[in-house]
């Protein structure tokens, strides 16, 4: 075969080669829209709309709780907040953080005083989130902060329970 001869040579291959060149694409085409259309969808008879599933997945968002401001202020115990908020990394080392009662880990932090571990859990630090704020007073992520650093070799003081605001006359 020389250099400027064609593949199709008889008008029989001719047909064949035009009518795959139409016929390829449009399965390739038809393929394709049946796979992207196999994916399961939520619509009528689904229950993706109902008052439940919408409230479900607002929740986290959208809720919240209303508290008194007056009366005595009752702090959680200090264990009750750790495992509550603190518990999930600081037990298993999650994200570098130091476990409970592992001395040689907490050493230096407990170096940099309660004051800066106070401010660290407050403010967050390194891949732990800010803690101020949320659903634990300042005060009872401080006396976790206090239970955590004394687990784990410190000898800090816990902190003292916040005075209950004064009442305006």
């Amino acid at each position: 075969m020389s250099e400027h001869e064609t593949f199709i040579k008889t008008p029989r291959q001719l047909i064949t080669v035009v009518v795959l060149s139409l016929v390829v694409p449009i399965l390739i085409i038809m393929l394709l829209v049946s796979y992207v259309g196999a994916a399961k969808r939520t619509g009528a008879g689904s229950d993706a709309l109902t008052p439940e599933s919408i409230e479900a997945r607002i929740r986290p968002v959208a809720g919240f709780s209303l508290k008194a401001a007056g009366g005595p202020v009752v702090l959680r115990a200090a264990e009750e907040v750790y495992k509550a908020q603190c518990g999930a990394c600081h037990e298993v080392g999650a994200a570098g953080a130091p476990k409970l009662g592992d001395i040689a880990a907490w050493a230096p932090r407990i170096k940099t005083g309660y004051e800066a571990l106070l401010n660290s859990a407050l403010k967050g630090k390194g891949a732990m989130s800010a803690q101020s704020g949320g659903e634990y007073s300042d005060g009872e992520i401080a006396r976790a902060v206090v239970y955590m650093a004394n687990k784990s070799g410190a000898n800090f003081a816990e902190p003292k329970a916040p005075e209950a605001p004064a009442e305006a006359k």
